[in-house]
């Protein structure tokens, strides 16, 4: 479901058989981060590899990872990596 904007964390957690808040505390258990942060980088770093692996347009590559906007997937990729998409690109 990585590609899925719309994707809640009570979905997967239903899809797992988990409710809310037993997912949120065994992923921030395993993982450290929450599960919105998690899925988040998991996006990130398909994006990355797709960015460094195809010559797909990076709007192209932001609606893919299931980022609802270029713009946001910009700033979230900056965040995590310290560069923009287009600089990992050149």
């Amino acid at each position: 479901h990585l590609s899925e904007s719309n994707i809640k964390v009570e979905d997967i957690g239903a899809e797992i058989g988990l409710s809310r808040v037993q997912l949120y505390r065994k992923v921030k258990a395993i993982t450290g981060l929450s599960p919105n942060e998690l899925l988040r980088s998991m996006r990130l770093r398909k994006a990355h590899e797709l960015i460094t692996g195809t010559d797909m347009p990076i709007s192209e590559i932001a609606y893919n990872t299931g980022f609802s906007s270029p713009g946001y997937f910009s700033k979230c990729f900056r965040d995590e990596y310290g560069v923009s998409p287009s600089d990992i690109r050149k």
